[in-house]
């Protein structure tokens, strides 16, 4: 509130080192030094008013760009040694000001009224002038090494108090603590993306509309900004617009575009996927559910895939069969890569969490079978390595140790985090990534006797091809029981 008073103008620390605003220092008034002000404000007699006190100060104006430097020689930050500047800025009452600091200096800005009130401090400030008067802009280097040429641009941005929202057509708005609630219509059914995006807060977006429809989210578009995709039918639907914890004050952009289908526009939210088949679905927080028929008993794999959502894969099968994916495919993408029986499976295709919507694309394909011969179980032989096939289920080894040995297992596989355990004769022993990356290696002395070493992956969503070794050297030295 840049109201006219006595005082002398004292800047105040605020948040610390990591911020590198002013401790403790004062504007003091042309002619005076820096002890004269401190003196005169500890006395708390009248002084000349704000206009006054920032006489000598450069002037920021807006909608110019200003350009500067803070130098060794620039005023000090008593409290965590920054340097910093100042500048006069007027400003009007209503007004939402944007200014932001750009250039070599790793700084932050802050805007203060006359009041010692801090308004606002980040590398980009958005605010709501509450009353006409003068106000000041610090540049202030992030900390004491913070050095380097700087440009300050201003602007007053252009805002609508609109409570409508076309689509095609983007709003500007400015959020003041409480939500806002915003019309919108529409015409002719089909798939929409609603976003509501903000430097100045965490967005959250609400819609309701017909036949009792209704959606939300947070952070669907990254960044805390919001995000709803989804089909809607024809009618009026009402929008809310407001911060994640119900606080946010500052500028949002809230806008509604028609989603365009890829391919030949089909989506299919259920049936059959076969081998080599690829189709488009559109999740909208229900889970969706296919059929998968495997006539000949391979090697296949399954891929969700998705710009929109965090993907996850379910399948189900004859004899118990079920595996589960998350992030197997990077990205957030769902891969399930296993041999299938012949038989009728089920997947089912939904997030990993949350209750975001969006475009997805599964496929099936056969996978060559690995050249190698697979062993998924059995007795390990010294000096030799095996290849096995890891699909979500530990698998178990027999170790047979006829001396006091010191044993060396190794797991390696480029498919998955590998896993390995031994025990037997009272002893148990594990290992993740003991061999370096994702691949194991236990190395522990073992008594004569019989041992079972489990193979598996870390997770068990991951499948794929592995190697196990086996090493055995005869040592006197005992185990650690």
């Amino acid at each position: 509130m840049a109201r006219s008073s006595s005082f002398t103008f004292v800047l105040v620390a605020v948040g610390g080192a990591a911020v590198g605003f002013l401790a403790a220092q004062i504007i003091p008034l042309p002619g005076q030094t820096v002890d004269e002000a401190a003196t005169e404000s500890a006395e708390t007699i009248d002084q000349p008013s704000v206009a006054e006190a920032i006489v000598g100060l450069e002037k920021l104006t807006l909608d110019e760009r200003l350009r500067g430097e803070i130098t060794s020689a620039s005023e000090l930050n008593g409290n965590d040694g920054s340097r910093f500047m100042r500048y006069a800025i007027a400003l009007e009452e209503d007004e939402i000001v944007e200014v932001s600091l750009n250039g070599a200096l790793q700084g932050v800005l802050a805007l203060y009224d006359d009041q010692l009130q801090l308004l606002d401090n980040a590398p980009i400030i958005r605010h709501r002038i509450e009353e006409s008067g003068d106000y000041v802009v610090v540049v202030s280097g992030a900390d004491a090494h913070s050095y380097g040429p700087f440009t300050v641009d201003s602007r007053t941005v252009e805002l609508t108090d609109a409570d409508t929202v076309t689509v095609g057509e983007p709003i500007d708005s400015w959020l003041q603590g409480d939500a806002r609630e915003i019309t919108l219509n529409i015409e002719e059914a089909g798939l929409y993306q609603l976003e509501m995006r903000s430097d100045d807060f965490d967005a959250y977006l609400e819609i309701k509309g017909p036949n009792g429809y209704a959606r939300e989210d947070d952070d669907s578009a990254g960044d805390l900004d919001a995000r709803i995709a989804d089909f809607l039918e024809p009618g009026e639907y009402t929008l809310t617009a407001r911060s994640a914890y119900g606080d946010g004050n500052g500028v949002y952009t809230l806008s509604v575009e028609p989603h365009e289908l890829p391919g030949d526009g089909e989506l299919r939210n259920d049936g059959a996927l076969t081998p080599e088949d690829s189709l488009n679905g559109w999740f909208s927080g229900q889970e969706l559910s296919y059929q998968v028929e495997v006539e000949e008993a391979g090697m296949y794999q399954i891929e969700m895939r998705s710009s929109d959502i965090d993907s996850y894969l379910v399948l189900e099968g004859p004899n118990g069969y079920y595996r589960e994916d998350d992030d197997s495919a990077g990205n957030l993408d769902a891969s399930i890569a296993d041999f299938l029986a012949p038989g009728e499976y089920q997947l089912t295709a939904r997030t990993a969490y949350g209750e975001s919507s969006g475009m997805f694309t599964l496929s099936m394909e056969p996978r060559d079978m690995p050249d190698v011969d697979l062993r998924n179980e059995g007795t390990l032989t010294p000096g030799e390595a095996l290849n096995g096939w890891y699909s979500g289920e530990p698998l178990t080894y027999q170790l047979e140790v006829a001396e006091s040995s010191l044993v060396t297992l190794e797991m390696r596989s480029a498919d998955f985090d590998t896993f390995i355990e031994i025990s037997g004769q009272g002893f148990v022993a594990s290992d993740d990534d003991g061999a370096g990356g994702t691949d194991s290696r236990l190395q522990e002395s073992l008594l004569p006797g019989t041992y079972t070493v489990s193979a598996r992956g870390f997770s068990a969503t991951g499948s794929g091809l592995f190697e196990l070794s086996l090493e055995m050297a005869p040592t006197d030295i005992p185990p650690e029981l």
